[in-house]
């Protein structure tokens, strides 16, 4: 974008919106139009500022961050993204934002009322870049979820309905509740499912994923058949207790069912583990799952290179890495470590991704086999769990790379 990123603040503490507004006005590139106290001060305000982006906090009095997203992914679609803190309450209102139509998250470091915001400063600025330069084919399947969950909202009497809790009116889903449907297959650590089948002598698919990734996530394993034919990781980059939530919202989501991985635990056959925020995931020979707390790689915790590095030399041949939507390079090294030992990587492309950067860096690298749209990834990994072949793979004509269409600006991020 060659105009300045027009940035409009919601958050009901007037320190926030003061520490935000000078940390984002610092930034090159970036023009703050507004703060608002409350969602309903910040849906007048978005009528006359006319904002790129919006960041927006959750709890707020009046309406907070999931009624105004709501309402805005209606009245005025606008690229959000949400401030959230670093609790288990936190994490599940986020993750609604996230159905809701919301771009990506910051985390807090220190709660609803961080003084330390400076810290993931950095951070917050480059999800606004990257929401701001999101290819239009990827925003338009944001609006499109957002208003499938408005219409689930709706229906289950969400939409319209307020409460007042601790004198606060709250709109849309409360903090603290989650929005998994009746019935969801949810994994729980108090109830184990029943004895899990090691993957170990069958196949592996490792995806990896960033900003975006929630969402891309929920697409992907709501497609994926059971039995699918292989083990499944997840490594999405995830601050401390929000993987558990998410967890659980892909095992409500799909037929596989889906668990926050914990040393100990066997990959399983059919089964979806997902890399817990803050530990690293690796492997041992057997498919035992170690969480280690090793230096962060790429700036992240976990990282999928740690876990490719780990599981590529054990599954080989029998190893499909699939890189989804994510900012920087984390997947590069691990997607060379499993091309070097037969295996098979598939990348997202960009058209779909929200951000085409961990894509766009297999793919110049020329490690990616195949580069498939998100709403065709899940029949592409299923394919591939049956047939298991390089044959297969090359067969598919849109397995054609185009570094040529990579854009420099989404590739820098």
């Amino acid at each position: 974008m060659t105009a300045p990123i027009r940035v409009l603040v919601v958050d009901d503490s007037a320190f926030m919106r003061h520490a935000l507004t000078r940390l984002l006005s610092d930034a090159d590139g970036i023009d703050v139009v507004g703060a608002a106290a409350n969602g309903e001060a910040g849906l007048e305000m978005m009528r006359t500022t006319r904002p790129d982006v919006v960041t927006l906090d959750v709890e707020m009095p009046v309406l907070d961050g999931i009624g105004m997203l709501r309402r805005l992914m209606v009245e005025q679609p606008t690229r959000v993204i949400m401030l959230s803190s670093l609790t288990t309450d936190g994490a599940r209102v986020t993750l609604d934002a996230l159905d809701a139509g919301a771009i990506d998250f910051v985390a807090k470091p220190g709660g609803s009322l961080s003084v330390d915001i400076g810290r993931v400063g950095a951070e917050l600025i480059a999800k606004i870049r990257a929401a701001a330069v999101m290819p239009d084919s990827a925003w338009r399947a944001f609006r499109l979820r957002a208003a499938s969950a408005a219409g689930r909202a709706t229906t289950n009497g969400l939409g319209a309905a307020t409460s007042r809790r601790g004198g606060r009116l709250l709109n849309g889903v409360a903090a603290g509740s989650a929005s998994r449907g009746a019935g969801a297959a949810v994994v729980s650590r108090a109830t184990p499912p029943p004895r899990v089948l090691s993957a170990i002598g069958g196949k592996l698919v490792v995806v990896a994923s960033s900003t975006g990734g929630p969402a891309a996530l929920q697409a992907l394993v709501s497609e994926l058949p059971n039995p699918l034919g292989a083990g499944v990781l997840i490594v999405q980059h995830l601050p401390p207790g929000f993987s558990s939530s998410l967890a659980a919202r892909l095992s409500g989501g799909g037929a596989l069912p889906a668990i926050e991985a914990a040393s100990g635990d066997i990959v399983g056959l059919d089964r979806i583990s997902l890399a817990p925020g803050d530990d690293h995931l690796i492997t041992s020979i057997s498919g035992r799952v170690q969480l280690v707390p090793l230096p962060s790689v790429h700036g992240v915790r976990p990282a999928a290179d740690v876990t490719l590095q780990s599981v590529a030399p054990v599954w080989r041949e029998r190893l499909l890495l699939v890189v989804l939507t994510g900012m920087g390079v984390d997947g590069r090294d691990g997607a060379r470590a499993v091309r070097s030992h037969g295996g098979t990587v598939f990348a997202q492309d960009e058209a779909t991704s929200t951000i085409f950067g961990m894509p766009a860096a297999v793919i110049d690298a020329g490690l990616a086999d195949r580069v498939v749209p998100l709403h065709r990834m899940a029949a592409a990994i299923a394919d591939w769990c049956t047939a298991g072949s390089k044959v297969a793979v090359a067969a598919d004509t849109r397995a054609t790379v185009r570094p040529d269409l990579t854009e420099p600006r989404l590739r820098a991020l």
